[in-house]
Parts: C-alpha cells; sequence; structure tokens
C-alpha cells in the first residue's frame, strides 16, 4: 500500500471509509458484486488522483470530492468484470472472478448497471465538462480493450500501437481521474492540462509495470497466475521489445508457442525466460523510468502545492515496485 505523505490527509483511508460507509446501489445483487470486488483490496489511484487533483487547484477540503473520487474507482470496477468475462479469468486480487460467483451473465448485466447507475449519479451532481470526460474516457477505455483483442498473436505490434492501446484502457482513466478532480475544485486550464498529461504518462507507465509483473511476480502477489497475458496470447511490451533486439532463434520459439496450444506452467516458464536473455525485461524498466519522467516533469504548472509531492511520491512507488 502506498503511504501518505505527511502533509495530505490519509487519502486511501478516505476512500475506504466513503466506500464502506456510503457506497450502495438500487439493486441489491450487484452491491454485493461490486462489494465483492472492492473489499478484495486494490491500491485506489484512481480516486486518490481525483481526490489529489482537487487538492492541487485549491481544494481546501478534499472530503468535498470524495463521490467523484469513488466513481472513479467504481468506474475501474466495472471494467473489471467485464474483463474477467471476456477473459475467461477464474480469479481476480486473488478471490474468485466475479462471474465464477455470479456467472457471465449476471457479471456483465452488473458492469452495465453499474456504468449507467455512475452516469446517472455524475450527470447529476456534475457541471460541464466532467460528464463528458467520463463518457469519452468510457468510450475509449472500451475501444482500447478492442484493439488489444485485435491484437492478439501479433508479434510485430509496435511499440507504437502498444502504447495507443494502453493510453486508451490503461491510461486514459488515471488521467481523467486527475482531471475531473481539478475541474471539479475549480482549477485553471493549465493545471487541469498538467494533471491530465500526469495522469495520462502515468497510466502508460502502470500498464507496462503490469505487463513485466505479469511475467517476473508471483502469483501471491498478482492475485493471478503468473504469464497470464501469454496463456491468453497477449503480445506486451516485454515481448516487444525482446524481439525487437531478440535473435532468430528466440523468435521462432516464441512464433512456435503462439501458434501451438501448449500454455502449460513449464512451456509459459521457457518463453519468460527467453524474454528475460534478450533483455526485455530491462528495457521495459528503462521505458517504464522515461514515462515515469515525463509524469512528473509534467508537474510544474501546479508549482509546490504539497499535493504534487504525492503525485511525486505515487511515480516513485511505482518505479520501486
Amino acid at each position: 500500500m502506498l503511504e501518505p505523505i505527511a502533509s495530505e490527509p490519509d487519502l486511501y483511508g478516505l476512500v475506504e471509509d466513503f466506500f464502506s460507509n456510503t457506497f450502495s446501489t438500487d439493486n441489491a445483487l450487484i452491491t454485493e458484486a461490486v462489494r465483492r470486488m472492492l473489499d478484495a483490496g486494490g491500491k485506489r489511484l484512481r480516486p486518490r488522483f481525483t481526490l489529489l487533483g482537487a487538492s492541487a487547484t485549491g481544494a481546501v477540503e478534499v472530503r468535498d470530492y470524495l463521490a467523484l473520487a469513488a466513481y472513479m474507482e467504481l468506474i475501474h470496477v466495472a471494467t473489471l468484470i467485464h474483463d474477467d468475462v471476456v477473459d475467461n479469468a477464474d480469479t481476480r486480487r486473488g478471490v474468485n472472478a466475479t462471474a465464477v460467483d455470479f456467472g457471465n451473465r449476471v457479471s456483465v448485466l452488473a458492469g452495465d448497471y453499474l456504468f449507467a447507475w455512475i452516469f446517472k449519479n455524475v450527470t447529476a451532481a456534475y457541471a460541464h465538462p466532467i460528464p463528458h470526460i467520463l463518457s469519452a474516457t468510457l468510450a475509449d477505455i472500451t475501444d482500447g480493450e478492442v484493439l488489444q483483442l485485435r491484437s492478439l498473436g501479433n508479434l510485430d505490434l509496435t511499440i507504437a500501437e502498444y502504447v495507443e492501446i494502453a493510453a486508451k484502457k490503461t491510461a486514459r482513466l488515471f488521467a481523467s481521474s486527475a482531471e475531473c478532480g481539478a475541474y471539479a475544485a475549480g482549477g485553471t486550464p493549465l493545471k487541469i492540462a498538467a494533471l491530465r498529461e500526469f495522469g495520462q504518462a502515468y497510466g502508460i507507465a502502470f500498464q507496462m509495470q503490469d505487463d513485466l509483473l505479469d511475467m517476473t511476480s508471483t502469483e501471491s502477489a498478482l492475485g493471478k497466475p503468473v504469464g497470464n497475458d501469454l496463456t491468453e496470447k497477449k503480445v506486451t511490451i516485454p515481448l516487444i521489445l525482446a524481439l525487437a533486439g531478440g535473435d532468430e532463434k528466440f523468435r521462432a520459439d516464441v512464433e512456435r508457442f503462439y501458434d501451438g496450444e501448449d500454455t502449460t506452467p513449464a512451456r509459459i516458464a521457457g518463453v519468460i525466460a527467453g524474454i528475460a536473455r534478450q533483455g526485455g525485461f530491462e528495457k521495459t524498466k528503462a521505458l517504464i523510468a522515461e514515462y515515469l519522467e515525463r509524469a512528473k516533469a509534467s508537474l510544474a504548472p501546479i508549482g509546490n502545492a504539497p499535493a504534487r509531492a504525492e503525485f511525486v511520491a505515487v511515480a516513485d512507488a511505482l518505479l520501486v515496485g
């Protein structure tokens, strides 16, 4: 868990308290399904970006923006519920995926309902452009997921194409979370743009780190099997970078894996070992660091606001992790 900066309130705690004491929908089954996902944990980065965005642009009391922040996390939860149906996943954050406990039909409907419930509340409570930002964000997330599905098994996927997918399906919600917090607090256009740019660069780095951890972490830490992206025949940044500088023998082995049906742990481990030998992991770490530096540099317009230090700490924590 990321620790809060001393000068900032415990944003993680505020968000958790809000979900524990306030969150409920009009449908008991859907509320239960969403609460299970919330109870499974998470860093709550997106709502924290909203609260920090508000703080960075002059908010005196960030608690006033908790509902808006919570909607950002709930958008994320709804996408995860749908993702697990699309990916036929068994686990999420170390617990059963929603579809395992409730079935695919209820899961799809739960995600749909949650999106509609969020937008019903957002449009009723917040002025333009916040509802537009969130609707455009959801469109981008969906577009990014479709682009990723179309890229399955494409070993010629370029870094630029990968970044477009990551920017839409992951980074856009980070960017919009900070942007909406800044808008709600009355931030200037320059500061709003700076916070949006931070979220975008950070989100791309976050996706790259997620792809790296899928190959280098443990199942207990990930809450899902190691090498899951390879099992699903996704082409992620460590593989792209390894192929770009790799030898013909490595590429031939990867082609056999993607053309075949052997996704046993031993076969997955062999592909991961090859990616490591070809420098895919180290190159990914370097690219993550580059995007995080870009993110931190974008914060210059918000000056020395305490929230800036918190944003920087979040970026640095990702690099360490």
